[in-house]
């Protein structure tokens, strides 16, 4: 269900004192990104600020983005956190938004041990929806070991997993140990997923596709028909524009280039400040280089396959191109 490119979108703000939901500009946002294929969407991850969301804010986001996508495409909503009676109200508030399925982050900051990893994403899991885990160890401080995840694939309703450790090692040994499951592995990191796909990924959770949704997309259907030359020159080709999405932390260069690029972002909500003049004049110079095609209205793309084939070896060198107060805790 959730294969191919899921763009986790930002969340839009209005640029005035109280910072409210900008819920006309998150609508306009998702059809820019429907128009140009994408399989997926993940509100209310990482990328969509979520741990400055009020609870009230956090469902009218899954609730906006559930409608605007009336079923054409999967809705997989972010509803982790380190406190797991929390996480387990933003699940089942997903579920009766209608969302088709949650991504919970691994709880970040206490650090639980395997069996409090076990009960707490079981927990998640026995309210009846699908659930994607997600490996940050850069936020969570905390790795998913491949064993751990191997043996919470077993459940039914645990699905799959966003990985984001950058270790390929890790994600090629999750992916043969979850061969006999009904599991995928999800890129959680732009510039690996080629190479993720190719050791037989399911697709990827993109920052990069909120502003090049179009090259994600046809990236993802080149590995989809075998053709991994054509796939590697697209992979080079955006590989500035995925560095470009973490000169500052993610997700405040996306916001910036959303915004740069026509749509809406508004500012980001403190802890996190804006992206300084330098860094937005480097961003805008990665933003110029994206084809203008991409602004043109895209077929959607073939419905994915599940399990992408292993990659042939490419031997041509690739061309160049509720609660009322604001939870910090929550990722």
């Amino acid at each position: 269900m959730f294969e191919g490119v899921l763009p986790a979108i930002i969340t839009p703000f209005k640029r005035n004192p109280a910072m409210g939901l900008d819920l006309p500009g998150l609508e306009r946002n998702i059809g820019f990104l429907l128009s140009r294929g994408i399989h997926g969407i993940v509100p209310c991850g990482s990328t969509g600020e979520s741990a400055t969301l009020t609870f009230e804010e956090h469902e009218k986001v899954i609730e906006v983005t559930v409608d605007k996508i009336n079923g054409r495409i999967p809705v997989l909503a972010g509803t982790g956190s380190n406190n797991t009676a929390e996480a387990v109200r933003l699940t089942k508030a997903a579920k009766d938004i209608g969302a088709d399925g949650v991504l919970a982050i691994s709880p970040y900051y206490n650090k639980p041990n395997r069996s409090g990893l076990i009960k707490h994403y079981t927990k998640l899991a026995d309210l009846d929806i699908p659930v994607i885990m997600y490996n940050v160890p850069g936020r969570t401080g905390q790795n998913l070991e491949p064993d751990l995840i191997a043996e919470l694939a077993q459940h039914p309703n645990i699905v799959g997993v966003k990985e984001a450790s950058g270790n390929i090692g890790q994600i090629s040994r999750i992916i043969e140990e979850t061969q006999d499951e009904d599991f995928m592995v999800i890129s959680g990191d732009d510039g690996i997923t080629l190479p993720i796909l190719a050791l037989g990924g399911a697709g990827v959770i993109s920052v990069a596709a909120n502003v090049d949704p179009a090259r994600m997309v046809a990236m993802y259907d080149a590995v989809k028909a075998g053709d991994y030359q054509k796939a590697l020159v697209l992979h080079y080709a955006m590989s500035p524009l995925f560095r470009s999405m973490f000169i500052d932390t993610n997700p405040i260069p996306v916001k910036k280039a959303v915004e740069l690029i026509g749509f809406a972002g508004g500012p980001v909500r403190l802890p996190l400040d804006e992206l300084d003049a330098k860094k937005t004049e480097q961003l805008k110079k990665v933003l110029a280089t994206i084809p203008s095609k991409g602004l043109l209205k895209a077929k959607p793309a073939a419905k994915p396959a599940k399990k992408p084939a292993a990659v042939k070896k490419v031997v041509k060198k690739a061309a160049s191109p509720k609660k009322t107060a604001i939870r910090s805790s929550r990722r």
